[in-house]
């Protein structure tokens, strides 16, 4: 697939380097000269300099064959522009646009990127992405990491297992025979750094981090198999009052169950935008590494702190800080995937990766057949895929156990006239049956392979 990739800053370049080494055709645009020299030095791309709104540029890029433009740009303006650009002067078909200000986002504007208007195919917000993975968090303490499939019928959780776990030491093989019942898919398993597919003889230990697909309705209950005591979440204290912390402070203002939330935000035009647009929460202008000023906003009752700032290094720190002072739980966006490894180091509790978020929005229109989500672990170390069965890829009318998956992938959950089913080797896979499988990065071009659509479909 040939990619226009516009925007060579943290999220076009973390799109470009994952495109690339997929094998796909990637061109990298960028109007400063340095941006695309660090990305043509450092991966297997092709660079133009200029902006990505003008056509000759994009005429440069190879826009008049391109199969796809991403437009990833800091400007919302530029973005839109480069894709009616794309549209109208060259007639590439799929056009996705990153957009951050709210009001391009409303709903009650929408008609404005229909394809006769602002043809955009597809619309990324990072911080829309980011303030729906803080969410999860918060509602699920409890994992370390939560995603969404099957429509919210499912739930890939991340939990690492203590030494109070009843199932240490037990099979997967015999954790399906005690727990008959239970609807629960062991995905996949880190241990120590490594990250692995396992198969029904492995052994859980303590220590693991464990990846869990899990029917929605078995998630308390998995929980405690597992260890894990349920926590509040009455308290929660916002630390950076941007677009993502006053996102998340609006939401948790709307919940059905109150929740009490303080916002730390230490640029005082940003508060006081942050105070005028919440109703009940309070907001506390200030720096979010300032002990007295935690205190003040009682962090040693707090039950969940999230460190919402553009900094990395602000947000590790502060957590740390936080959790210091009698935080329970520390969830801290972290954009630099160098970074993430110090985030369990320095006993923070769970971190969200926007970059990470970004890629796995956009890789589900890059993917063959009818893939629905996907979804990254760790630094592009796995991914899981949710996709829909059409009747003339090779998984349609095959029993689980016939199908050729790599050894680093793994199917961990089917959807059936809406009900989720665990998989098992006698289970013939039918034509719109919905599937979600667990892959390690460089087994995904295999599965790709599985999910495509015979020539004949067409």
């Amino acid at each position: 697939m040939k990619v226009i990739v516009c925007g060579a800053g943290q999220v076009g370049w973390e799109i470009a380097r994952h495109l690339a080494s997929e094998r796909n055709e990637v061109t990298i645009v960028d109007s400063q000269p340095e941006l695309v020299r660090r990305a043509t030095d450092a991966l297997d791309v092709q660079g133009v300099v200029g902006f990505a709104s003008y056509p000759n540029i994009l005429e440069r890029a190879g826009a008049r064959d391109a199969d796809m433009v991403i437009a990833a740009t800091y400007s919302d303006e530029v973005n839109m522009v480069t894709c009616q650009v794309a549209h109208s002067v060259f007639g590439v078909t799929r056009k996705i646009a990153r957009l951050r200000e709210q009001s391009y986002l409303n709903p009650r504007f929408s008609d404005l990127f229909r394809r006769e208007h602002m043809p955009i195919d597809v619309i990324i917000s990072p911080e829309r992405e980011v303030s729906q993975a803080a969410l999860k968090r918060i509602a699920y303490p409890e994992a370390f990491d939560v995603h969404e499939f099957f429509g919210g019928k499912a739930l890939l959780i991340g939990l690492t297992l203590e030494e109070n776990c009843a199932v240490l030491n037990t099979s997967l093989r015999q954790l399906s025979e005690l727990f008959p019942s239970l609807r629960i898919m062991v995905a996949g398993v880190r241990r120590g750094k490594r990250l692995f597919a396992p198969e029904a003889e492995d052994q859980l230990y303590a220590g693991d981090s464990i990846y869990l697909l899990v029917d929605a309705r078995d998630v308390a209950r998995t929980f405690e198999v597992f260890g894990k005591t349920p926590l509040q979440r009455d308290r929660v204290l916002i630390v950076g009052g941007g677009n993502v912390g006053l996102s998340v402070a609006r939401i948790l203002e709307n919940q059905p169950v109150r929740v009490r939330v303080k916002v730390v935000e230490r640029n005082r035009a940003r508060a006081e935008v942050a105070a005028d647009a919440l109703e009940r929460s309070i907001v506390l202008n200030g720096d979010g590494m300032d002990g007295d000023l935690l205190e003040e906003a009682g962090i040693s009752k707090t039950d969940a702190v999230l460190l919402l700032t553009d900094d990395d290094r602000t947000n590790l720190l502060a957590a740390v800080r936080a959790k210091t002072l009698g935080a329970k739980l520390a969830i801290s966006l972290i954009n630099d995937p160098g970074m993430v490894s110090l985030a369990g180091a320095m006993g923070i509790d769970a971190h969200i990766n926007p970059r990470a978020l970004t890629v796995s929005s956009i890789l589900r229109h890059v993917r063959h057949g009818r893939v629905r989500s996907v979804y990254l672990l760790g630094d592009r170390e796995a991914e899981v895929i949710e996709a829909q069965v059409l009747g003339t890829s090779k998984l349609s009318n095959l029993r689980v156990r016939d199908i050729d998956f790599p050894e680093g992938a793994l199917l961990i959950g089917i959807m059936r006239a809406g009900e989720f089913m665990r998989p098992t080797g006698d289970i013939v896979l039918r034509e719109g049956d919905l599937v979600v499988i667990f892959s390690l990065t460089g087994d995904v071009p295999k599965v790709d392979e599985l999910l495509q659509v015979a020539v004949e479909f067409f």
